[in-house]
């Protein structure tokens, strides 16, 4: 790994500069093991549009050091501090030269210094290998701008590793460096957890082909919510963004709502849990009234109450190009006036269900019916026959299966969620509401956004 070659290499510059040049067993012990892949798409595309992730920087970057540290690294004394800056020179020459890469001699000359500047250098994967052995162990770069060089998934990774043990880097620039498929991966299983200190990271050129990016439980705040706006704002391939439980409250909603008016992919955020009020539904209803892409809102554990509730749905409503079928404010509790006024809302879009708490003052009796086992209605739903009851299917000689394959005008085993629960609401052999359709949902979806017919079989 990393940083045990680069310990190794420091502590022989460090005890003989002039035998530090000894070879290692094989490149191998340099090399970075690619990590596997994921299912997450990506579209390859190129973007001048920068993505940031952002953070509150750090009071203090003080961290508790190794022995190894310690016990190598004192740079009280400037003979000391002369004496590990050599051996880090030597071992960034080592590493080039097992590498087969030219040593950046701007890099030599800048190593004590808190900013390097290293865009456009041409260093390529393995150039950016031995730049992250050598920075293992600096104390002294704080920024790092790596910007154009085409160091792709293989030189993410070195980066990654160096980041799992570099305490002191803060921010650093990787854009336009055809990260790719495999870059985005190792990105994003970084970025989840979220164990270096740096705190500002510019990766324009990643964004764009990014298809699915899961920032939950990072606890980015408003700054970070605003940053990372700024850089989806123009993008055209995201489809699936996951911020629940970041915090960022009202203010990162409002960045957020730019977002999403202005998206035309976008089809699942979830946003849970991140102290969105009223104010905050207020500003996303406004952008509802644009989007045509959104399938799946999911606001729960959010304090919206039955006003902010109101505001979303009639957003929706008045978006006759709206797609959205799911909308979850599940923790909020409605009135009936509110499920009147959604009556009206399901009248314009049918393919949508909206998931409340409860009913303020709904007796359990009533509730109960509403919820009735949509199955059984199906199975018995029709009239009676010579005195004896008889079900849906039994009187037009049909099985359950033929029942909800004729939903689909296709006459195929699946169909989308969207389109069942409208081709539901609107046949008229069996009179269904919504919660006894969201029933039927959970029985026959096999897959998200899909339903199945094959359980009947």
């Amino acid at each position: 790994m990393l940083l045990k070659e680069a310990r190794k290499r420091w502590q022989e510059a460090d005890g003989n500069p002039q035998e530090s040049s000894g070879t290692m067993d094989s490149d191998s012990q340099l090399e970075l093991e690619p990590q596997e892949e994921t299912e997450n798409a990506l579209v390859t595309h190129s973007s001048d549009e920068a993505l940031y992730c952002e953070a509150d920087a750090p009071s203090t970057m003080e961290k508790e050091k190794t022995a190894w540290e310690n016990s190598e690294t004192d740079l009280e004394t400037e003979d000391d501090e002369k004496l590990y800056t050599t051996g880090q020179r030597e071992l960034y020459l080592e590493a080039c030269k097992l590498l087969g890469v030219v040593p950046v001699s701007y890099f030599l000359r800048n190593m004590e210094e808190p900013y390097m500047n290293l865009n456009h250098h041409g260093l390529g994967p393995k150039g950016t290998k031995a730049i992250a052995i050598a920075l293992v162990s600096n104390t002294s770069i704080i920024k790092l701008e790596l910007e154009d060089n085409y160091i792709m998934g293989e030189g993410v990774l070195s980066l990654v590793e160096m980041l799992h043990e570099n305490y002191y880097l803060q921010e650093l620039n990787i854009s336009d460096n055809d990260l790719g498929l495999e870059g985005a991966k190792i990105i994003s299983d970084f970025l989840q957890r979220n164990i270096s200190s740096l705190w500002k990271l510019k990766l324009s050129a990643i964004n764009v082909g990014l298809q699915t990016l899961n920032l939950s439980w990072n606890h980015f705040h408003i700054r970070g919510a605003v940053a990372l706006c700024n850089g989806l704002r123009m993008n055209v391939t995201l489809k699936k963004l996951d911020l629940s439980m970041n915090g960022f409250g009202n203010e990162g909603a409002m960045a957020l709502s730019e977002v999403l008016r202005l998206s035309s992919c976008l089809v699942y955020l979830d946003i849970s849990g991140n102290d969105i009020g009223n104010e905050g539904a207020s500003k996303l209803s406004r952008a509802l009234e644009y989007n045509e892409s959104l399938r799946v809102l999911k606001l729960f554990l959010n304090p919206i109450s039955m006003d902010g509730a109101v505001l979303l749905i009639m957003s929706i409503k008045k978006n006759p190009k709206s797609r959205l079928e799911e909308l979850d404010i599940s923790n909020v509790l409605v009135t009936e006036q509110f499920t009147k006024m959604l009556e009206g809302v399901y009248a314009v879009h049918p393919q949508l269900d909206v998931l409340y708490k409860a009913v303020q003052g709904l007796a359990e009796k009533k509730a109960l019916f509403l919820c009735k086992n949509p199955m059984k209605l199906i199975q018995s739903c029709d009239t009676r026959v010579s005195g004896f009851s008889q079900s849906y299917a039994d009187t037009n000689n049909i099985t359950m299966l033929d029942f909800f394959k004729s939903l689909n005008p296709t006459g195929a085993m699946e169909m989308t969620v969207g389109d069942f629960r409208k081709a539901l609401l609107q046949q008229n052999k069996v009179r269904l509401n919504h919660c006894q359709i969201r029933d039927l949902v959970k029985r026959l979806q096999q897959k998200a956004g899909t339903v199945n017919f094959s359980f009947f079989k």
